[in-house]
């Protein structure tokens, strides 16, 4: 077999790979740093192997020793995104299989990609800083120096230091916690993942914690302002769990907590094993946040048990993933709901395509990532896009029976694996031997290695979404004489996933008419919204009709949360406004610091700084 090569790491996983990572951390929030130390046990994959090379960026590399015995080391030139490859000599040769322990002590950067450190005052409780992490895709290697590619999994161990007023979670198992017995300030806390697991899934969090569990292997975790609401809003989710695994096969990580963030996380959630991320813009008070779950629980197979092997491949992760939620979805709500999110899917799969443009190799199913920064890569294209052709496999094979006895089959096949696409594909024609003659009619360039829209739109079902095409309709045709024909009474019967679908809608015409937007707002009501996804939309609907009653809203929602989702948008159409396009300058350059840095860089750029 070929030889896989990853063009954002430095790593050389081809000679030799980490087996296991011992972590020690020091969290230092005066310095806003992690004194870090890191065992890493390595098996060499060649005869002879007397050198390796680790992915770093902006780390201070204090010393490295292999076996105990002190080794060589020099840190190579820092590339624009990609960081510096680690380079060690060891003062010994390994054979194939034998193993060796290089041990690294370090110090992570005040701007670590992978770690946003909050003032008291930007967390919920106002009195304790906080820290978390977000290692996917290539961050982990600004927190600890390693083989920084999905290519390579590992288990770990870890004792995390941090003062004693605070909590430390991690992605894996609790193994208890102790004083530090070097500073009776502080407490150790101790995690143990005992599944091999790529380094993106490291994950951290040190705060002011609370837990309410909520189910016999779930645990909730947050600030104590929103740990009840949390636990709340995450009852179903050992419901969850459990048709997951009707699908998908046992769940191998043992426990399943959740951890609500504050404001500033860029993502909706975030499928670290044992210990999932999640917004705190999920928690609406209408349980509307299932399709967000979902997709995190069903990480547990796709992504964390079956694993992109670089990130081009990553459609592997997310459009399985995807497929996985919907079909949770179809069980448990009924077939039409997954067909409504399918629909609504594919409409923001045409949003994606229309901000990159067409043309735009990124809007590949596989593009290719030489020298492109993974961030900026980052889309719903490999979600929507991986999806759609899932489904439309689907369609071709036999209908969501047959498909998932494959997906279950595809998932035991490749656990605790990395794949590429080809993997995946030469699995998918074993499997359907008997079909081969209806595979080898399917697009497989158009689908994989073209830029746009897929060369096939799926044919889903429109049932729950005609009231919503009914809806927008009416209020695009509607001539100010009509304006007193809409009443609360049009959302009676629409749940909040049909008006988040009628607000996608109307977003995909040409802007309204400022009466109709203030007629609108008259009638539903739509700026008393909690919910996240409604509110976000109908911003954008405000602001595009040009309601400057509408702007102060518009930039109170981009500033008090940091979700990538919405806040990278919004500011894009503030700034298009032109009367607003200062403004959204210097709000921008005033609440940047707040900001995850890959969230400020993402919007720096729209806003041409």
């Amino acid at each position: 077999m070929a030889t896989v090569t990853d063009p954002s790491s430095f790593a050389s996983f081809s000679k030799c790979i980490t087996k296991h990572l011992n972590l020690r951390f020091h969290v230092d929030f005066d310095h806003h740093a992690i004194k870090g130390n890191v065992a890493l046990t390595i098996e060499a994959l060649e005869n002879k192997l007397s050198s390796l090379i680790l992915d770093t960026k902006d780390l201070k590399i204090n010393k490295v020793t292999a076996n105990g015995q002190d080794a060589k080391f020099t840190l190579g030139t820092a590339h624009s995104f990609n960081g510096s490859p680690l380079e060690i000599t060891l003062p010994f040769e390994l054979s194939r299989g034998q193993h060796v322990i290089i041990e690294v002590s370090y110090e992570t950067s005040p701007q670590a990609f992978a770690l946003q450190w909050l003032t008291p005052e930007q967390t919920a409780g106002k009195k304790h800083p906080y820290l978390f992490s977000q290692c996917q895709a290539t961050h982990c290697r600004t927190m600890i120096p390693c083989q920084d590619t999905p290519s390579v999994k590992h288990t770990y161990y870890a004792q995390v230091s941090v003062p004693k007023e605070l909590v430390a979670v991690m992605s894996a198992v609790r193994d208890g916690q102790e004083a530090d017995p070097k500073d009776s300030s502080r407490t150790i806390y101790r995690f143990r993942q005992a599944v091999a697991m790529p380094s993106y899934l490291i994950a951290i969090v040190v705060g002011a914690l609370e837990s309410r569990e909520i189910g016999p292997r779930t645990t909730v975790w947050s600030e104590k302002e929103m740990v009840d609401l949390a636990a709340y809003e995450f009852a179903e989710t050992e419901t969850m769990l459990k048709t997951a695994e009707q699908l998908a096969g046992p769940y191998v990580w043992g426990q399943y907590d959740l951890l609500v963030l504050p404001p500033s996380f860029p993502y909706g959630g975030m499928e670290n094993p044992c210990l999932t991320f999640a917004t705190p813009t999920l928690l609406a008070g209408d349980r509307s946040l299932a399709s967000v779950i979902a997709h995190e629980i069903s990480h547990s197979w796709t992504g964390n048990l079956v694993t992109n092997k670089t990130w081009e491949h990553f459609w592997l992760n997310e459009g399985h993933t995807v497929y996985l939620e919907r079909m949770i979805a179809g069980r448990l709500f009924n077939e039409q709901f997954r067909q409504f999110k399918a629909m609504g899917g594919w409409k923001e799969l045409q949003d994606s395509i229309n901000t990159f443009g067409a043309k735009n190799p990124l809007t590949n199913l596989v593009p290719d990532l030489n020298e492109v920064n993974t961030d900026e890569a980052f889309s719903l294209v490999p979600y929507e896009k991986g999806f759609a052709l899932l489904y439309h496999l689907e369609e071709l094979l036999g209908g969501p029976e047959v498909f998932m006895g494959f997906i279950k089959s595809y998932i035991q096949m490749f656990a605790y694996s990395s794949i590429t696409t080809d993997d995946w594909k030469n699995y998918l024609f074993t499997y359907f031997k008997d079909k081969v003659d209806i595979l080898n009619k399917v697009d497989w360039n158009g689908w994989m290695y073209t830029p746009g829209m897929p060369p096939v739109k799926p044919q889903y079902d429109t049932t729950l979404a005609d009231a919503c095409n009914a809806l927008c309709k009416r209020w695009i045709k509607a001539s100010e004489a009509d304006l007193s024909s809409f009443s609360a009474a049009d959302l009676q019967k629409l749940s909040s996933h049909q008006v988040i679908e009628f607000l996608a809608l109307l977003l995909h015409e040409d802007p309204i008419p400022l009466s109709h937007v203030k007629r609108m707002q008259e009638v539903y009501n739509f700026n008393a919204v909690k919910n996240s996804e409604i509110r976000f939309r109908w911003l954008r609907v405000c602001v595009l009709a040009k309601w400057e009653g509408a702007v102060p809203l518009a930039f109170q929602m981009a500033t008090e949360q940091g979700r990538m989702k919405f806040t990278h948008p919004l500011f894009r159409e503030l700034y298009n406004f032109d009367k607003y396009r200062e403004q959204a300058v210097s709000t921008f350059l005033k609440y940047r610091s707040g900001m995850h840095p890959v969230t400020a860089m993402l919007v720096a750029k729209d806003l041409k700084i």
